[in-house]
């Protein structure tokens, strides 16, 4: 219950976790970063049964996984999550896809996805040079504006290779071009902005074909500015859904005032 003069309810962000060691990281401290506004974060463990919900609640982050975009015979969530994935755009409800999640996100809103893109695994640390919509971008206008790339964390072997119709595409790089795009209030990104590194000193080890150690230096060398652009963008995030929740309850006592009038 709320009383009048308390303040409102902080939203709450569903985060679909598809991997035990894929978690939301750095990002849990970084999304209540800014002016001290807090999102509540409600964690779905997908990977251990936990049921996805069939609609989104305030905001919704899909994370990045070891299965691909249409592994339903290993994930068996995944076409509920594509499905939550499309409520959301729908339903206008802030969202941000991380790698799988971002190729899910493009999966479930028409785009089109390939598994073991022939360019081969993009592992490391990424260049993400801006594209010209990045510049007036809610989330990513920051960081574009801070310079013409920003250095993140890469790790994927699947690609989006047709983007959504309507999307705005944001951000490539030199191996894969669509590292970052906009379906309305969804977001799409091709790396992992939320990658501490011993998470992603975890990933590079899992695979036979990446250079773990070249990969955890080049990390640690540029580790300030891939701490900067990854809380950027989680700051970014975080207005689009502290803005959105307002602007929502604004309409509900806007609605509640009219049903008033006789």
């Amino acid at each position: 219950m709320t009383f009048p003069g308390s303040p409102p309810p902080s939203p709450v962000v569903t985060v679909i976790q598809h991997s035990p060691d894929v978690p939301l990281d750095r990002f849990v401290d970084w999304l209540a970063d800014g002016d001290g506004s807090r999102l509540d974060v409600a964690v779905v463990r997908a990977w251990a049964g936990e049921s996805v919900p069939t609609e989104p609640s305030d905001a919704l982050i899909v994370l990045g996984g070891h299965m691909h975009a249409h592994a339903d015979d290993v994930a068996p969530w995944l076409p509920a999550t594509r499905a939550l994935l499309a409520a959301a755009v729908a339903a206008d409800v802030p969202t941000l896809g991380i790698c799988l999640g971002a190729q899910l996100l493009a999966a479930a809103t028409g785009g089109r996805v390939q598994v073991a893109a022939p360019p081969g695994r993009e592992a490391g640390i990424v260049d993400v040079r801006w594209r010209p919509d990045a510049a007036g971008d809610p989330v990513l206008a920051a960081l574009a504006a801070s310079g013409r790339s920003a250095p993140l964390p890469s790790m994927h072997a699947d690609a989006i290779v047709d983007l959504p119709r309507g999307a705005v595409w944001l951000g490539s790089s030199a191996m894969y071009p669509y590292q970052a795009f906009r379906l309305g209030r969804a977001w799409g990104v091709q790396f992992h902005p939320e990658a501490g590194a011993a998470t992603f000193r975890g990933w590079a080890q899992a695979y036979d074909d990446v250079d773990a150690a070249a990969v955890m230096a080049l990390y640690e060398a540029r580790e300030p500015e891939i701490a900067a652009a990854g809380r950027a963008i989680a700051a970014g995030f975080a207005a689009v859904v502290h803005r959105t929740a307002d602007e929502r309850a604004a309409q509900s006592v806007t609605r509640s005032s009219a049903s008033m009038i006789v």
